[in-house]
């Protein structure tokens, strides 16, 4: 050790200071680029913020911030130990997540939002500083993505195996139980797998903790990746295993322990000691920083007055081009919205649609089902039948977006799909055949008890029916950003029918075919603002 400090007390001033100067300002500028970046997609940030805030989901987003910087601070020694190589290929990446922020701005997709946001502070870090400094803070960078909020696809999926774990863990126990989709019951009472007991929150949970787990504990990338896999896996059965034994509490007990705010106790307490089994086991295995043989010093090249100069300059001009670039999008994203919240003139509140041919209106006929809508948007809901009176009446509602903005859209999110009332029991894409050709519908199949209603969803986005909603979502970007008529419609047809009979499809099919040409014509004729 005394010989490595003579040799760096012998090295003339010229050799360390205009290096160590140099990255200083280096990392000074990186720091002031991401922040500009921040301030300029401050929106994007603040809506995970909001959503971390107020779903115990998404809750762990408020530590994967202050986690990213503590990896990145332990690696600042190695870190300033690199000249400054900005990358082309850095600006090249930050332009192409601008213009997915852009697209989804415009077509108000929040989660592609803000991942684009987040993958351009990585993307600043390579164009300022180059590929040498992302390899060595390859994972801080990485982690940031778990901050996004991201997830609620998967609710369904895991909501349905573990209705499907527990019930047939109940059977294999000798219980007597009937699923209805993810309600089921016992002779003691009824339950139902509902957003809090899919168990995503302790999946999302118990990955971010295994992804830091495997990087502080673990320098080998196999056993890395399997204990991350660990971690995906065993939250899923384990929460499965929890939904039994809280039902099975709850039968043995007559429906008098884990039925109330005890059910959700009783879980996270289960989730915990799972979690700290996993990785004590993992810990097992842990390895051993991996051992530095002693070698001769041998010191970087320690770029001259000049060269650190000229290093300098390449560093504020990459950063000044992410900062361009940055500024870009959210510039035209304020210029494509100008419009957004002013109604089309003349956009009228009730639709008025004629009778499909062969169809005849039921003025008095009560609504089966409403949707739910988002905004204010034109409306029509009628109930038909045939005019020479075979089959059941069909309901159509239309929804028609004149000019969409956040949050009064076609793709809005609600809370409740399908109204308080009913519940999904099966979906899917089904192809119909119609006048135009085959037509993909988004098929539902929503229950309340021995009721069932099969809907057909459809949407009109650009003069385009599709059911696909990424193809809506790209069509209302497109000419919001082209300030093309972006007007949308929601087009909704739906027949009640008893859970022993079969799917009324056929009648469906007749009235959708009927109806379609009267819709599109009725919409084309309405009057639209750019």
């Amino acid at each position: 050790m005394s010989l490595q400090l003579d040799q760096l007390a012998r090295l003339p001033d010229a050799a360390v200071l205009p290096h160590a100067h140099n990255q200083q300002q280096a990392l000074a500028i990186l720091l002031l680029a991401l922040a500009a970046v921040v301030l300029l997609y401050h929106a994007t940030f603040w809506s995970m913020l909001e959503l971390w805030s107020r779903s115990q989901t998404f809750a762990h987003g408020f530590l994967i911030v202050p986690i990213s910087c503590w990896l990145a601070w332990r690696q600042r020694a190695p870190l300033a130990a690199l000249a400054p190589q900005p990358s082309r290929g850095g600006l090249l990446l930050l332009g192409a997540l601008g213009l997915a922020w852009l697209l989804a701005d415009a077509a108000n997709v929040p989660v592609v939002e803000q991942y684009a946001a987040t993958a351009m502070l990585p993307a600043c870090v390579l164009a300022i500083l180059g590929w040498p400094a992302v390899r060595l803070l390859a994972f801080p960078l990485a982690y940031l993505f778990l901050a996004v909020p991201f997830g609620e696809v998967f609710l369904d999926p895991l909501i349905d195996f573990t209705a499907a774990f527990t019930v047939t863990a109940l059977q294999w126990t000798g219980v007597p139980v009937f699923r209805d989709g993810s309600n089921f019951s016992l002779p003691t009472g009824n339950w139902s797998v509902v957003e809090a007991c899919s168990g995503l929150r302790y999946l999302i949970a118990a990955l971010a903790l295994g992804a830091l787990f495997a990087h502080v504990n673990f320098h080998s990338t196999r056993r890395r990746l399997a204990v991350m896999a660990a971690a995906l896996l065993v939250p899923i059965l384990a929460n499965g295993v929890r939904a039994y034994l809280i039902v099975m509490l709850g039968h043995l007990s007559n429906m008098r322990l884990a039925v109330g705010v005890d059910h959700l106790i009783y879980g996270w307490l289960f989730f915990g000691l799972v979690a700290l089994l996993l990785f004590w086991l993992a810990a097992r295995w842990r390895e051993l920083p991996l051992a530095r043989a002693a070698r001769p010093l041998t010191l970087p090249a320690r770029p001259g007055a000049s060269a650190a100069a000229a290093s300098t300059r390449a560093v504020i001009r990459a950063s000044i081009a992410c900062l361009l670039l940055a500024a870009l999008w959210p510039a035209l994203a304020l210029a494509s919205q100008r419009h957004d919240g002013t109604a089309a003139p003349g956009s009228p509140a009730v639709l008025a649609l004629p009778d499909p041919p062969a169809w005849r209106r039921l003025h008095a006929a009560p609504p089966v089902w409403q949707a739910p809508y988002a905004g204010a948007p034109a409306r029509f809901a009628a109930t038909y039948a045939r005019r020479d009176g075979d089959g059941a009446p069909v309901g159509l509602q239309l929804h028609w977006y004149a000019r969409q903005a956040r949050d009064a859209e076609l793709l809005t999110h609600q809370a409740l799909p399908y109204g308080p009332r009913w519940m999904a029991l099966a979906q899917r894409m089904r192809p119909v055949t119609v006048a135009s050709g085959v037509l993909g519908v988004r098929e539902s199949v929503l229950g309340h008890g021995g009721e069932r209603l099969l809907v057909w969803r459809v949407y009109r986005q650009g003069g385009i029916v599709t059911a696909r909603p990424v193809l809506v979502k790209l069509l209302l970007a497109q000419a919001k950003l082209l300030g093309r008529r972006q007007d949308g419609a929601d087009i909704l047809v739906f027949a009640a029918y008893d859970e022993l009979a079969p799917p009324p499809r056929a009648h469906l099919q007749a009235f959708l075919q009927a109806a379609l040409p009267v819709i599109e014509q009725r919409l084309q004729e309405l009057p639209h603002g750019p």
